[in-house]
């Protein structure tokens, strides 16, 4: 698959139209998620991750290069670095809020109605 329709194909949010009529699969391309179920799950693997990181390398004076070994756990709590824990922070908030629409070849990005 080539051209416009594989770009929006692999950018396109899980389950939002990529053309008129279709949907996307989870996973769908490659596409990488890094967010997480709920906002407070969030943060607290955000808290635990920093944490660690800050805890390894600001005890490295006082413990020895043993306590290192809290960076790799602060990392695998950030899922990669702090810049993967930002982007699922921001896909956190705006899961549901957001629906990117497509029609003929244009795609655009616009707040979910509200529903009552």
């Amino acid at each position: 698959m080539t051209g416009r329709r594989a770009v929006a194909e692999r950018w396109a949010p899980i389950g939002e139209p990529t053309e008129p009529g279709e949907r996307t699969e989870p996973g769908a391309a490659g596409r990488s998620d890094f967010a997480s179920a709920s906002l407070p799950r969030h943060l607290l693997r955000g808290a635990l991750g920093f944490g660690t990181i800050a805890a390894g390398l600001g005890l490295l004076p006082v413990l020895g290069a043993a306590v290192l070994l809290l960076v790799p756990v602060g990392l695998l709590a950030l899922r990669g670095c702090p810049m993967c824990w930002t982007i699922g922070l921001v896909q956190t908030v705006s899961r549901g809020r957001l629906r990117r629409e497509c029609a003929d070849g244009r795609c655009s990005i616009a707040a979910r109605p509200k529903e009552r």
